[in-house]
Parts: C-alpha cells; sequence; structure tokens
C-alpha cells in the first residue's frame, strides 16, 4: 500500500482521478452481481481504489488547482461505496467481512479526497464517524496497519473538530457522540493490537468527566458492552495481571450499566433498559466481574459481588437462564475458596439444584462437585437427598436422576464413619423413594444391591459383624421387592449369618424367620441358628426342610456334616447323614455305591453309639439302625447284580457282623424289638449269602455256621413275637402265621441244603444245625396247626420219619401240640402218634411216661374205630408195652401205675368184645395180654387167675355156640 502511494503520488490529480473512475466501473460491475463471483480481485480493486483516493489527498493539498470539479463527484462516489457496503452486510447470503471492509475503506478515502478545505463541525462529525467506523471494521478483520492508517486520520478529524467553535453550544452533543465512538474505536483497535496502554488510555478518554455526562443510552449501552467484552477476554488469558485488568475493565462496565439504568425511566424506552439488564447487563456484568475478582484472588470481593444479585436471580421465573446458573455456579466456587461453613455450601448447592433441570449433565456436575467434598460426609448426604426430593417431585420424566443419586448417597453413606448415621440416611432415603411411589426398574435395584451386599460383605471380612448385618438388612427395604422379590431373602440370610459369627443367636434366628420357608438356603441358616443355639430338634427339622425345598443344593447338606460333626451333636448329625444318603442316586456308577456304603456305615456306628445313652428314644434309633441296614441289603443286592461286589466287599463284611452282633446284643438288652431282631438276623443272613456267592472261592465254613445261626434266630424271632401277638390280639392273626410259616419251610430248606452241600465241617456245629431243622420242623407243625393246615402237618411228620434218633424230640412237640388241639383230625394225630411210637421204639429213645400215654392215646383211637385191623394194631401196641413195662420194672422211672391199670382194663374189656363176636384168636390174645399185665399190678395173681376162670367160662360158653 505505501509504495502504491508512492508510485501514485508522481500522478496529477486528474491522472488519479482517471483511475479512480476506471476502477470504479470494474468494481461496480462486479458489486452488481449478488453472488460476487471474483470476491478476491473485487477486494484487491477496492483497496487499489482507496490508495488512489489517498494520494489524490495528499496531492490535493499541495495543490487546490482544479479541485472542485473533483469533490464532488469523489464524495459521491464514497457515499455510493459505503452504502453498497451496508447492502452487503445484511445480505444473508454473503457475510463476507472483508468484502465490507474493503468498500469502507475504499468509500472513506474517497469521502476524505472529496473533502472541502475548510470543513464544517457537520462535515467533521461526519467524516469522524466514518473513519471511526472503518476503523473499527478493519480491526475486526485483522487488517490492523491500515486500521491504524485510518484511525490516525480519523485523529486529525477529531483534533480539528475539537478546535472547532461552537458559540451556540448547539453541536456539543454530536461532537461529544462522535469523538466518544473515534476514542471507541480507537480503543478496540489497541485491544486487538494487544496495545492494552493505548486501549486503557482510550477508555480513560471515554469515561472521563467530560464525556460522560454526553453520553445517550445507546452509546452507554454500547460501550459497556465493549467494556464488558474486553475484560472478559483478558480473563481468559493466561497471563498472572489478566484478572486485575479484566477486575478494571469490569469496573467500567457496570459503572456504565448503572448509568444506564438510571437514566431510563421505567416507563419509558424500557425496551432498552430490558435490553441493558437481560442480554449483558447485570448479570453477564456481575458474573464475569466476580469472576475475575475469583481468579484474582479476592474471594470476599467476589462473593460480596455475587450476594448483591443473587436473590434477584433466584426470584426469577427463568430458570433455564444458562447466566443465572453460571452464577450460582461462581458463587458455590467462591464459597469453596473461602472455605465457607457446611450451612453455606448446601444454600449455594439448592440454590443450583432448584433452578436448574434434572438432566443427566446436570445430575453428574452435581455429583462430580460433590467429590471434593467427600470429608464432609453431612454436606453431601443433605445435598445429594435434596437432588433426590427435587428428582422425586418430577419423577414423571426423571426416573433415571433418582437411579443415579441413590447409588451416589449408598456410595457416599458407605464412606462415613458414623454407621449409624449412615444407614439411617439410606432407610430415609429408600423411604421417601417408596412412599413417592417410584418403582426401580431391574438395572438399577440391581446395581443398588450390588453396592449394598458389597459392603456388608467388606465390613463381614473385617469381622465387624454388626456392621455388616446392617448394610444386608438394608437390602430388605420393600422398594426392592418389586423388581427383586428374592432379595430380601437373601439379605436376611446374609445378616442372620453376622449374627451367628457375632454370637447373637437369637438375633440370627428371629431375622431367618422372616424369610420365605421354602428356600434351601433359608433352612440351611436355621440349622446353623439351631446348631449354635443346641437345639437338636430344630436342627434337624431344618435338615429335613432342606431335603424338601426346590432349590436344594446337596453341598449343604455335606456343610451341614462337617458342622454336625464339629458341634458334636450326634443325633442332628446323624440326620444329616440320612438326608445326605436320600439323595443319592443309585445307578451303575459303582462310586456312588461306595458312598452310599459309606454313609449307611456311618449312620449306623453312629445309631449304635447313640443307644448307649439312656437318654435317647431307643426304639427310633433301633427302628433307625433296622432301616439302614435294609437299605444297605438292598445296594448290596445292585451291586450283586452288576457284578460290583468288590468295590464293597469290605463294607458287607463289616455290615453283617454288625448285624449279627447288634441282633445279638438286642436278644439281651432290648425290649420288645423282637421284629427288629429278626429283621437284623435277616439283613446278616442275606449279607452272607450274597459275600459267599459274590467270592470266587469257597468260603470259610464259620460263615456258614453264622448264616444258619441268623437264619434260625430270624425265623425263631418272629415265632416268638407272633405267639405274643396272638395272646394279646387273639385268633386274628392268620396271616402273620401264614407268613411265619412260609418263612420257616425257607428257612429249613436254606438251612438243610447248606447241610447237603456239605459247608459245615465241625461235627459239634453239625449236630446243632440238626437242632435247629427239627426245631424248625417242630414251628412249622406249631404254625401249620394254628392255621388248621392238616395236610401239611402230616407232610412235616412223614418228612421227620427218617430224621434219626434226634427228629424224637420233634415227634413229641409235634405230639403234644397235635394232642392239646382239639381241632386235630383223628387221622392226623394217630398218624403222628404211631410215628413216635415205632421211632421210639426203634431207638429206644422216648420217656416211659409219655409212651405209655401216647400208647394209650393210639390204642383208644384204633379201638374207637374197631376194625380187625385196628384191633390188630392196638394189641401189638399193648404187648409192646408189656415189653417196655417188664424192661423198666427195675429202672428209675418204671411204666405208671394208672397206666397199667389202663392196659389191664383195655386188655380185658376188648378180649371179651372180641369173645362175644366169636372172634376167638383175637380174644385169645388180648385176655393173655391182660393175664400178662396183672403181674404189674397190686393183686395181680388174684386178678390174673380171676380173668382166667372169667376167660374159660366165656370160652366154654361162646366155644359151644
Amino acid at each position: 500500500m505505501a509504495l502504491a502511494s508512492k508510485k501514485k503520488a508522481s500522478l496529477t490529480l486528474q491522472q488519479i482521478y482517471d483511475s479512480i473512475k476506471e476502477l470504479l466501473i470494474t468494481t461496480k460491475s462486479q458489486l452488481d452481481d449478488p453472488k460476487l463471483p471474483t470476491r478476491t480481485s473485487l477486494v484487491q480493486d477496492l483497496h487499489k481504489v482507496a490508495s488512489l483516493a489517498e494520494s489524490f489527498t495528499e496531492q490535493r493539498q499541495k495543490s487546490s488547482k482544479d479541485l472542485e470539479k473533483f469533490a464532488d463527484t469523489l464524495d459521491r462516489e464514497g457515499v455510493n461505496l459505503w452504502n453498497i457496503s451496508g447492502g452487503i452486510r445484511k445480505n444473508p447470503e454473503d457475510e463476507s467481512r472483508s468484502v465490507v471492509a474493503a468498500l469502507r475503506l475504499a468509500a472513506f478515502r474517497l469521502v476524505e479526497a472529496g473533502l472541502e478545505l475548510k470543513p464544517g463541525i457537520e462535515t467533521l462529525l461526519h467524516i469522524l464517524q466514518l473513519a471511526s467506523k472503518t476503523g473499527t471494521t478493519l480491526s475486526e478483520t485483522g487488517s490492523h496497519d491500515v486500521a491504524a492508517s485510518v484511525l490516525t486520520s480519523a485523529a486529525k478529524f477529531e483534533e480539528l473538530l475539537r478546535n472547532m467553535e461552537d458559540l451556540d453550544g448547539s453541536h456539543r452533543p454530536a461532537i461529544a457522540c462522535g469523538t466518544i465512538v473515534y476514542f471507541s474505536s480507537r480503543m478496540e483497535a489497541a485491544w486487538k493490537e494487544r496495545n492494552y496502554t493505548v486501549a486503557d488510555f482510550m477508555s480513560q478518554k471515554i469515561t472521563g468527566p467530560s464525556q460522560v455526562s454526553s453520553f445517550v443510552s445507546i452509546q452507554r449501552q454500547l460501550l459497556a458492552l465493549k467494556f464488558h467484552h474486553i475484560g472478559k477476554a483478558i480473563l481468559k488469558e493466561p497471563d498472572s495481571s489478566g484478572p486485575v485488568d479484566a477486575v478494571i475493565w469490569l469496573q467500567k462496565s457496570f459503572s456504565l450499566a448503572d448509568q444506564l439504568e438510571e437514566t431510563v425511566a421505567p416507563d419509558i424506552n424500557t425496551t432498552n433498559a430490558r435490553f441493558a439488564t437481560s442480554r449483558f447487563g447485570v448479570t453477564s456484568l456481575t458474573k464475569f466481574t466476580a469472576r475475575a475478582y475469583f481468579v484474582s484472588g479476592s474471594y470476599d470481593r467476589a462473593e460480596a459481588t455475587l450476594e448483591e444479585l443473587i436473590p434477584s436471580i433466584d426470584s426469577s421465573s427463568d430458570h433455564a437462564n444458562t447466566e443465572f446458573q453460571e452464577l450460582r455456579w461462581l458463587r458455590l466456587g467462591i464459597l469453596k475458596r473461602r472455605k465457607a461453613g457446611d450451612t453455606a455450601l448446601l444454600d449455594a448447592f439448592k440454590s443450583i439444584v432448584d433452578h436448574m433441570e434434572l438432566t443427566e449433565t446436570n445430575i453428574t456436575d452435581i455429583l462430580q462437585d460433590l467429590r471434593a467434598h467427600n470429608h464432609q460426609h453431612a454436606l453431601v448426604t443433605a445435598v445429594n437427598q435434596h437432588c433426590l426430593q427435587k428428582a422425586l417431585q418430577r419423577h414423571g420424566t426423571q426416573t433415571d436422576c433418582v437411579d443415579r443419586l441413590l447409588l451416589s448417597l449408598i456410595f457416599h453413606c458407605a464412606k462415613d464413619e458414623d454407621h449409624e448415621r449412615a444407614l439411617k440416611n439410606i432407610d430415609s432415603a429408600f423411604t421417601s423413594v417408596c412412599e413417592a411411589e417410584v418403582e426401580l426398574d431391574i438395572v438399577p435395584t440391581t446395581a443398588c444391591l450390588t453396592l449394598l451386599w458389597q459392603y456388608g460383605d467388606r465390613h463381614y471380612h473385617a469381622k465387624k459383624w454388626g456392621e455388616a448385618a446392617d448394610w444386608f438388612l438394608a437390602g430388605s427395604h420393600k422398594l426392592f421387592g418389586i423388581r427383586s422379590p428374592s432379595a430380601s431373602a437373601k439379605c436376611f440370610r446374609k445378616a442372620a449369618l453376622c449374627y451367628i459369627e457375632q454370637g447373637e443367636y437369637a438375633r440370627a434366628s428371629t431375622v431367618i424367620r422372616r424369610c420365605p420357608a421354602n428356600e434351601a438356603k433359608t433352612h440351611y441358616v436355621m440349622f446353623l441358628t439351631a446348631v449354635h443355639q443346641g437345639l437338636e430338634d430344630e436342627a434337624v427339622t431344618a435338615v429335613q426342610d432342606i431335603l424338601k425345598a426346590p432349590d436344594f443344593d446337596r453341598k449343604m447338606l455335606l456343610l451341614a456334616t462337617q458342622i454336625s460333626h464339629q458341634s458334636e451333636m450326634k443325633v442332628v448329625l446323624l440326620s444329616v447323614l440320612e438326608a445326605l444318603l436320600k439323595t443319592l442316586k443309585i445307578g451303575n456308577s459303582g462310586e456312588t455305591v461306595v458312598e452310599a456304603m459309606t454313609l449307611i456305615r456311618c449312620i449306623i456306628r453312629l445309631a449304635l453309639g447313640l443307644l448307649v445313652d439312656p437318654t435317647t428314644n431307643k426304639i427310633i434309633l433301633i427302628d433307625t439302625v433296622v432301616k439302614h441296614f435294609h437299605t444297605a441289603r438292598i445296594l448290596v443286592e445292585a451291586a450283586y447284580a452288576q457284578k460290583a461286589t468288590p468295590l464293597i466287599s469290605k463294607d458287607i463284611s463289616w455290615l453283617w457282623r454288625t448285624a449279627y452282633n447288634c441282633a445279638v446284643q438286642g436278644c439281651s438288652e432290648w425290649e420288645h424289638c423282637e421284629r427288629q431282631i429278626s429283621d437284623l438276623f435277616d439283613v446278616c443272613r442275606d449279607m452272607l449269602e450274597v459275600f459267599c456267592q459274590a467270592s470266587p472261592i469257597d468260603g470259610d465254613p464259620e460263615l456258614y455256621v453264622h448264616l444258619i445261626n441268623a437264619s434260625f434266630s430270624a425265623v425263631s424271632g418272629r415265632v416268638f413275637a407272633a405267639r405274643e401277638n396272638k395272646v394279646a390280639n387273639g385268633n386274628n392273626v392268620d396271616t402273620q402265621f401264614a407268613n411265619v410259616a412260609a418263612e420257616i419251610k425257607t428257612s429249613k430248606n436254606r438251612i438243610m441244603e447248606i447241610m447237603n452241600k456239605n459247608k459245615i465241617k465241625n461235627d459239634g456245629d453239625a449236630l446243632r444245625v440238626q437242632y435247629f431243622i427239627h426245631t424248625l420242623q417242630v414251628f412249622h407243625a406249631e404254625f401249620l396247626v394254628q392255621l388248621k393246615e392238616w395236610d401239611q402237618v402230616s407232610q412235616v411228620v412223614q418228612e421227620i420219619v427218617n430224621s434219626g434218633p434226634l427228629a424224637l424230640d420233634t415227634y413229641e412237640a409235634i405230639a403234644d401240640i397235635l394232642w392239646t388241639d382239639k381241632d386235630c383230625p383223628i387221622n392226623v394225630l394217630y398218624g403222628c402218634l404211631e410215628a413216635l411210637l415205632r421211632s421210639s421204639l426203634d431207638h429206644n429213645h422216648l420217656s416211659v411216661e409219655k409212651f405209655s400215654r401216647w400208647l394209650r392215646a393210639i390204642c383208644t383211637i384204633i379201638l374207637a374205630r374197631n376194625s380187625e385191623t385196628d384191633r390188630v394194631k392196638a394189641i401189638g401196641y399193648v404187648e409192646q408195652a408189656l415189653a417196655v413195662i417188664e424192661d423198666s420194672s427195675e429202672s428209675d422211672e418204671p411204666y405208671p401205675m394208672d397206666e397199667r391199670q389202663w392196659l389191664l382194663a383195655t386188655s380185658y374189656n376188648t378180649g371179651a368184645e372180641c369173645l362175644h363176636a366169636s372172634m376167638l384168636d383175637e380174644a385169645k390174645r388180648w385176655f393173655e395180654a391182660s393175664t400178662m399185665i396183672c403181674k404189674f399190678v397190686p393183686e395181680g395173681q388174684e386178678r390174673a387167675e380171676k380173668i382166667s376162670e372169667t376167660y374159660m367160662h366165656l370160652l366154654s360158653r361162646y366155644g359151644s355156640k
């Protein structure tokens, strides 16, 4: 620009004028195009016009020749360009400030070139205003050098205007206004060039006493805005002196704003007053002034500045005003720096919360700011609660805020050293949410519960049991019951565990009873509580409930086993082991069978140990032992079927021996337990059978001896039990007797099978087994008689015929049974007695007394039939009786005298009847027998003679016939 000026300076005014006209033609054609297609060339051309016009002004000062013919044209062209610049600036489609600046520069220089040599006041005012606006526009576009050149020219006009005489003072306001605009332009240009000294100097000239009184409201407003803008910009600069300088500029802005409010009447031009107050005025100026004080460290002055304004903006209905909120935040920041008390800080927070929208961003700002106050628990809690109350009041659209605030409150209260206060605040917050009828979604519900459990676990691991329980119980609030129904039960269980650790078992029991009764976990905690309290019945009940619950987990029983063992509560341990056994699913898995057998052995051993205690219920324990022996038998049979007995061979050995010993012990110690004892012998027998059958080698003969003993003992026990039952209940025992009879037969066959296989090697054992067999035969006959199964009785008798000498006692017992039964058929009784007598005679093994009586019975039966065969048998038996009488006459057991007398009378009478019936041979035998019997009765000789005489007499009488 300077080189161009020097080049143009050598031109004449005419040449310069012609060049200007030529350029204006080109630029006007471009300006007519609304899109300004050649913006760069247009700006260049306009700058050339300005340069030529500036040269023209310089040449004009040297020569005033031909000036008038150019001045009007240049002035007119300048005004035209200025007007065009205004139109372009208002065009929304083209916001190019460079074109506007170039137009104004060219316009100003053209008007300046066309200026008269001695302009008047109005002309100077006009050109000064153009220069000021042009300088401002150039400064805004960054053309600081050109702006300085323009404003230098403006300074000359300001000086001329200042030296002009205004005799009547009519132009004084206009002059003052123009001067202020000039100073303002110089101030802004200097500030943008970072020449703060010149800017400050110009501001002082603007606000000087000689100028302030001349301001009109719009000037005050614009100047206040400029001061405010400069102060705001300085405040943002990193320079250490920035805050102080900013305060100065903002104070100037405040001063003008205050003067503006004073000069505007309440009912006149209120639009300008409202504009001044709302757009930048008190609010904006106060904010930045207070911030400037704040940054500069003048906290008291900053607070005082805000305190004047806060009440008015808090009462405003414009809650969404951003500047108002910024002021409230600034006030809070100032209070923090001043380390104000909780009350002042709480008021500041409340003011912010009350006038903000509860958006996620705003809530985040509040919560983040509260982090700096974590040590001030009361303050943070109060702010959280206040925010929560506001969110609840608007919960129709602000439910997310409720979630976040609840989580924040829980998180903060967890850090409070006052545990009781923390839990009270949390409960109060939960209750307020419920009362507001706000339902949390599943995600925030889970988040809150997770936090509560996390803090409870933290206290639990720190062994602060009471505090941990309180945190867990906080999660049982009804607020969480809707979305997470199972949460309360979980909280109660956790709290109960805490009380157990603390030793407050009564409280634990009270808390756990608040849980639903259909959850295994709940019953497990009840079990723990009962164990620690020593309540065996309650513990057993809890174990049973665990097993019934739908969410049963076998691990609970494993833990319960350990706890019961450690507490030495044998009854409870027994119950737990039984429950564990029930949970086993016995299949083809050998491991499962082994585990089951281990459990059964533990249960049986434990139950037998409890039987020693005189205070225990022996009947229940005995039933428990028998029941588990039965279970063991089932498992053993299953294992045998699966060929898995080698896995449990030791268990089987232990089981049959234990069952046998228990049964033997029970025979002497257990009262009224015949059935259980028999069951134990049965278990022992079955175990031994499997054990022997599964063994690949021949078993020890001792095993078979025990097997026979067990089998016999089991049946014997049931026989005795059946007898007692009949005595107690009368004859309504047919079913039981039939079952026992079947068992007797089975047992007898089992024992005989073992004997036939020659499994018993010892003679003493073999002899004892024979006695077992004969005893079983007696039992069998007894029960068959009771059942009136006479055909089977006869079969039993026939079975014993060839059983050897030991069978005599068996016959005797069977005979006694048949003899005493009134319903016994004659043929059955006769067959038994006949076999008895025959066997007695063959083996000479029967007491004389019983022989005599049974012979009498047999003879009575035979003679009652009165057939020839029967009489022959009868006389045969009588003759055998004579032999016995003769043989026993010298022994310690003579033939009973009454039986001798009966034999004598029966022989005599039968002989007489035979003789009367002309059966002489039979009569002779009977009379001979009677005569022989007389030898063994008192007065036998006389009776023999008398019988002989009678026989002879009858013989002669019937013989002649």
